[in-house]
């Protein structure tokens, strides 16, 4: 399992560094249709049927991701769903019924990295990857402890271990505006 974590993450890392690799694999279409007037009826937000609205365009269109935000105002209802490289932006009309839905995909590339991020994954994912994160600082303890026990390499060990150190902060030092 920690190869899998390992690998996923570095992976990730790796392509949140070039996000130009994927420019071109985004994908965005538009709908445009009407929904029963009942749903959005009335003056008060109230009278919005956003459960029926929300489930409408899941199952009609296979919308998908959580509903990020909905608003009402006296003329249109705004509903955007987000997941992990995924956007809907809907947009309707409360007289009319007339809706228009856009909806982008932006590829393989951006949903892995939405996922490597936690952004619009949902709780679970967020709680997989603090998991991950105690599973990896567990295993790197477990080895600085197994070090201390190695007579032979130990001192090997700790300066190797201070060499990295001290490389990271001076590239960063270097290379960071």
């Amino acid at each position: 399992m920690s190869f899998g974590l390992v690998f996923f993450f570095a992976v990730t890392g790796l392509t949140l560094n070039h996000p130009q690799w994927f420019e071109k694999a985004q994908r965005a279409a538009t709908v445009k249709g009407t929904l029963d007037t009942s749903w959005t009826a009335g003056t008060a937000e109230a009278n919005v049927k956003k459960l029926e609205i929300v489930e409408y365009f899941r199952n009609t269109y296979r919308v998908h991701g959580a509903v990020s935000d909905f608003r009402v105002d006296d003329r249109e209802c705004a509903l955007t769903f987000k997941g992990p490289g995924y956007a809907a932006d809907i947009f309707i009309n409360r007289g009319t019924g007339a809706f228009e839905l856009t909806e982008t995909r932006m590829g393989l590339g951006a949903i892995v990295n939405d996922l490597h991020k936690g952004r619009d994954a949902g709780r679970g994912w967020k709680v997989f990857i603090d998991a991950s994160a105690g599973l990896l600082v567990f295993i790197s303890l477990t080895g600085l402890i197994l070090l201390w026990f190695v007579h032979r390499h130990r001192m090997a060990g700790f300066m190797v271990l201070a060499a990295g150190c001290l490389l990271v902060g001076l590239l960063y030092a270097t290379l960071v505006p």
